[in-house]
């Protein structure tokens, strides 16, 4: 017979292991040794019960594994211990299995509270993704807002599920907002279409009169037209891509052909207009040279020879033509103002008027000396500076009257 502290072997080669109280319940006959021997490889069984325990507590302290499968991998162990064939401590075993189930009930509530938030935040997470997609679906940025509503469906794809009636409540919203913005994006650019299709008829009239009048010569009509064709061009907006660069080059092409052949006659009708310049200039030169006048008959005469030749040169550039026809109109009105003066000169009423206003200032001034001095002579100074302020006055006057008789040659 041999014992220990858990079990014992009796002289039959049964062999007993020891309970919490202070029983002993039958786990094996061992016959072929020793007892000490059978204590032995009923303890190592016991052993193998405490290193699958603790393999089972280390799993569940530092892996995932799910509460379910730790409480059948527990209940499996249990039911080891219960009905072991080991010598040993099985009571700490079972107690050791209970903390262990008080450790996966915690963490399944743990799991549960940390799944109710994962919920809730996944809530919100959707409930903000529905709120934008139908901001959005009310937009009219097409590609910005159609590539944001796509990165919304990824996110949305990246989200835990809700229970069954908010995830489908939720989704509901999130799929009618991106349908009725699919819907506006579809009509608007239906609409765009149309007034494409429109713009490219539209312009299609206006690239046929632009080819029509390419060969034209009636360079200032075809030219304001050209400018009121481009304007209509403008106002009728873009047509198809595929059609508007095609019926643009068209356009633009005759518009070149027309302009191309105006400057090429414009070109050589400014050089023919160069070469007047040259003449108009020498011209006014010429003309230039008679004032001061001196003969003004002769002046006359000439200046009418120089217009005759003005008049048979031509055109000049119209830039230039200012200039020029200023410096002419300069001689002309030298030539006019020496006619006029001349006309004074020998009008007789003008200078019979002349003499006679003449010789009345000279007949007051004269007067007005003669008191003066008779004034001085009494002693009345007062009434001889009155009258000499009155005496100069009238010199002025007669001073302007001798000047205009000068200009008759009196």
């Amino acid at each position: 017979m041999s014992s220990d502290p858990w079990g014992r072997v009796d002289e039959t080669g049964t062999v007993y292991v020891r309970t919490a109280d202070g029983g002993e319940r039958v786990v094996g006959s061992w016959q072929a040794g020793s007892p000490d021997e059978a204590l032995a490889y009923f303890e190592r069984k016991y052993d193998g019960l405490v290193v699958e325990i603790g393999l089972l507590e280390r799993r569940v302290k530092t892996t995932d594994l799910s509460a379910k499968d730790a409480m059948t991998a527990i209940d499996h162990l249990r039911q080891q211990v219960d009905e072991a064939h080991a010598v040993g401590d099985l009571d700490a075993l079972g107690k050791r299995l209970d903390k262990l189930v008080e450790s996966v009930e915690a963490r399944r509530e743990e799991r549960k509270v940390q799944k109710a938030k994962q919920s809730d935040e996944a809530r919100h997470a959707k409930e903000a993704l529905v709120v934008e997609a139908e901001e959005l679906a009310q937009s009219e940025q097409w590609r910005a807002a159609g590539e944001r509503l796509r990165a919304l469906v990824d996110t949305w794809k990246g989200l835990p599920r809700l229970d069954r009636k908010s995830d489908d409540e939720l989704w509901h919203r999130f799929s009618h907002a991106r349908s009725a913005f699919s819907k506006r994006r579809k009509a608007h650019f239906a609409s765009l279409d149309a007034q494409r299709e429109e713009a490219r008829k539209a312009k299609e009239k206006l690239v046929g009169e632009a080819e029509a009048l390419s060969n034209s010569t009636d360079w200032g009509p075809t030219a304001a037209r050209y400018r009121e064709l481009m304007a209509d061009w403008k106002a009728a907006g873009r047509a198809q891509r595929e059609h508007e660069d095609d019926l643009w080059n068209r356009f633009r092409g005759a518009q070149d052909v027309f302009f191309a052949a105006r400057s090429a006659v414009f070109a050589e009708r400014d050089a023919e207009q160069g070469e007047n310049l040259k003449l108009k200039e020498e011209l006014a030169a010429e003309a230039e040279k008679l004032v001061p006048v001196t003969d003004l008959k002769a002046a006359r005469a000439a200046f009418r020879a120089i217009n005759e030749r003005w008049e048979a040169i031509g055109h000049v550039p119209r830039d230039a033509r200012p200039k020029v026809e200023a410096r002419m109109h300069a001689v002309e009105r030298a030539l006019q103002e020496s006619e006029e003066a001349e006309w004074r000169r020998t009008n007789p009423e003008a200078r019979a008027r002349a003499e006679g206003l003449t010789g009345q200032l000279q007949a007051a001034v004269d007067k007005l000396a003669g008191q003066i001095e008779k004034a001085r002579a009494a002693g009345n100074n007062a009434k001889a500076d009155k009258l000499q302020r009155e005496l100069e006055g009238r010199q002025a006057l007669l001073d302007q009257a001798l000047k205009g008789l000068h200009e008759f040659g009196g």
